[in-house]
């Protein structure tokens, strides 16, 4: 996935194009820049701003758009109307997903869209949005008006497809977030952490973006977003003499299973495999007690067409039954941390006994009532029933009454998960 950032340069790389790029590249995709301007700023202030000229605008989006395939875009710091007026030539008949965060005032007071070019920004850029994110005083300037319902359709009306704003309503331990989508409006909540802070709205934006660019819902790319934002807010590092910079930082677990994700979606028909409950791939910390301990697909990895996106976002805790079959193995063999879930196919099973796995199986018909009527149980017996003395490489079942047959592939490690995939797979 290929996201291009349109903003201002800063410096300190807490906003602006610097911060999209870190945050693209906690998302697993690749980041391109526009640059609209360049400011000199640190954690305290904003000492000066020169923006681009139309020429240099011009040319810097002309090799971008000309040479690459882009699957959303980010559009952060405009500054001024020529720049506007550009933008808006160049993107007015793009047909991905635009995401508009309105940059008007930075934290530390400074002005970042000029007075004189607000009624531009509304007629020309605002239009462009498949998704705006204002906070509440960017939303009152746009609209002109502080109640949040009237607001947000104030925005919409001016052509603006979704409109978020954030941070709409909060307490001491809650922040809220107001969702008007083209149909429905809503609120989704999150805790929140009382630090002043630089760079969580392009954290926020960014996140959008890259969820969007994945074929995530809105719904789906916001609870991503409050999550990211929570985190980098909840890490934010204070490097300067004024306010914090906001920060996330990525564990080596966490870019070992996002390389293995990429590895399985590259793999030859690989969507074939995919079943009805789709899949997922988790990896987990050494002895894990709950689910909690286990990295995975905050949504799951979807068959679209002929090819597989993910659809969420890495995180712990994001798979309950793959991760709690991973836990039930490594309890019994702790060198196993990591498992994928596939459809069942004989061919499948077929190949793995000619490479000589340790194959297993379970028969969720004989399961007890008992640990059938309780939710999330019967992957804890059906897993801790089949496990012999030596440690399985595949464990499957042939489903039963309303339940998918499915095979579940271990390793000790996302690598080997894949290396394993990629010798089972029955479709060249």
């Amino acid at each position: 996935m290929n996201i291009l950032s349109i903003g201002g340069s800063d410096p300190s790389s807490g906003a602006g194009i610097q911060s999209d790029i870190k945050t693209f590249s906690n998302h697993n995709v690749y980041g391109f820049t526009v640059v609209t301007a360049i400011t000199s700023q640190n954690t305290r202030k904003v000492t000066s701003i020169e923006p681009v000229s139309t020429k240099s605008l011009r040319a810097q989006l002309d090799s971008i758009l000309s040479d690459f395939h882009i699957d959303a875009i980010k559009i952060g710091m405009v500054y001024n109307s020529q720049i506007i007026k550009v933008i808006h030539s160049k993107l007015r008949n793009i047909k991905v997903p635009i995401v508009i965060d309105p940059i008007i005032k930075s934290t530390t007071g400074a002005t970042l869209l000029k007075k004189n070019a607000l009624y531009n920004y509304k007629k020309m850029i605002i239009p462009l949005a498949d998704v705006i994110t204002p906070n509440k005083y960017e939303a009152k300037v746009l609209s002109g008006t502080s109640n949040t319902n009237r607001s947000a359709k104030k925005i919409q009306s001016m052509g603006a497809k979704c409109v978020i704003i954030t941070g709409a309503t909060s307490s001491n331990s809650q922040i809220s977030d107001y969702i008007l989508e083209k149909n429905r409006e809503y609120l989704i909540s999150g805790k929140k952490i009382p630090i002043t802070n630089h760079g969580s709205g392009c954290n926020y934006s960014a996140s959008i973006a890259a969820s969007l660019a994945k074929g995530n819902t809105i719904h789906s790319a916001v609870k991503i977003a409050k999550d990211y934002v929570y985190q980098s807010i909840k890490n934010s590092k204070k490097i300067g003499k004024g306010v914090n910079i906001t920060h996330r930082s990525i564990s080596n677990g966490m870019k070992e299973l996002s390389n293995s994700i990429n590895d399985f979606k590259q793999i030859k028909n690989i969507y074939k495999v995919i079943p009805e409950c789709q899949t997922n791939f988790v990896f987990a910390k050494k002895n894990p007690k709950t689910i909690k301990d286990v990295l995975g697909i905050s949504g799951r990895l979807v068959k679209s067409g002929k090819v597989v996106i993910t659809a969420g976002e890495i995180v712990y805790g994001g798979s309950q039954h793959v991760a709690t079959a991973v836990i039930q193995v490594n309890k019994k063999f702790p060198e196993i941390r990591s498992g994928l879930n596939i459809k069942y196919d004989t061919k499948i099973i077929s190949k793995a006994k000619k490479s000589i796995y340790t194959i297993l199986s379970y028969d969720r018909s004989k399961e007890p009532k008992k640990s059938k009527q309780k939710e999330n149980t019967s992957i804890t017996w059906g897993i801790s029933n089949s496990l012999k003395t030596k440690s399985p490489d595949i464990i499957y079942h042939k489903g039963d009454i309303g339940k998918e047959p499915m095979i579940l592939i271990f390793g000790k490690n996302p690598d080997d998960v894949i290396r394993k995939v990629s010798k089972l797979r029955p479709y060249h």
